[in-house]
């Protein structure tokens, strides 16, 4: 079974690149320095940043579904990002070292199953999701901090 995990698209969020700190905040958004590696993913690149980088926090609704699953938390987009990364039949770099909560949903943007990945497990777990024939789609998320990594789409 093959799946595809690709990064959010740069042009959400170019609109937010070179803003200063005022109209920053305005939008609810703090531009922030990477201080270590890992600990600052990317949603564009699929990739954490390298300390000294500069990225935006922000808040993202990754599931926006009219289904009582429908989810916002907060992300890191590296400032100016050009290209979104994709990736086919393995897990997203920023996937390593990383417990995943990966949420497997039916096509309707339920959910329709759930597994924890720990670090090294999250391409057994993608491929396990996926032999349910109800999954359509998976989330990945940052199994301690909760927040969203990437979508996986049946390949």
């Amino acid at each position: 079974m093959s799946y595809r995990i690709e990064g959010l698209a740069p042009a959400r969020f170019a609109a937010l690149f070179g803003l200063d700190e005022a109209a920053l905040a305005e939008r609810g958004v703090r531009r922030v320095t990477a201080t270590h590696k890992p600990g600052f993913p990317c949603r564009i690149t699929l990739e954490d940043a390298e300390p000294g980088e500069a990225l935006l926090l922000l808040n993202h609704t990754d599931h926006d579904v009219a289904t009582p699953y429908r989810n916002s938390y907060a992300i890191y987009v590296r400032e100016g990002a050009a290209r979104a990364a994709v990736v086919e039949d393995e897990p997203a770099p920023v996937f390593a070292g990383r417990p995943i909560a990966l949420r497997g949903y039916d096509a309707a943007g339920n959910l329709a199953g759930a597994l924890l990945a720990m670090a090294g497990e999250a391409d057994a777990r993608i491929r396990e999701l996926f032999a349910r024939p109800e999954v359509a789609y998976i989330h990945a998320h940052n199994a301690a901090h909760g927040c969203f990594a990437a979508r996986v789409e049946r390949g």
